[in-house]
């Protein structure tokens, strides 16, 4: 299993950006999704997850604000991020839990900043 996560890059504060995470391979129908950050000189973090039937979780700190999405014909998960603040800017991970099995992606770096 690959990911790639792509969508990242330098945004004012209160602006948008959307980050897609595409899965290829050996690919199961019932799997979990998500997307974590780390900032700089802090530990990795749930943002959002999202199961194979739809439901979702997020950090506390982007509720509101992010949107996670998945389009299961593409293999696709999607972060659309609103309202960003300097405090989101880390790198974006994208994950997928599928047979007990974490999966990770490259991080794409998001910059929030004026």
């Amino acid at each position: 299993v690959q990911l790639q996560a792509s969508g990242g890059g330098l945004v004012q504060p209160g602006g948008s950006l959307r980050l897609s995470c595409a899965a290829s391979g050996s690919i199961f129908i019932i799997n979990t999704r998500g997307w974590y950050r780390q900032a700089p000189g802090k530990q990795r973090e749930l943002v959002a997850t999202i199961t194979g039937s739809g439901s979702t979780n997020y950090a506390d700190s982007v509720k509101g604000r992010f949107t996670i999405s998945r389009d299961n014909a593409k293999n696709t998960v999607y972060l659309q991020m609103n309202s960003l603040k300097s405090e989101d800017t880390a790198v974006y991970y994208c994950k997928l839990v599928q047979a007990g099995i974490d999966y990770w992606g490259k991080g794409t770096l998001v910059t929030v900043s004026s």
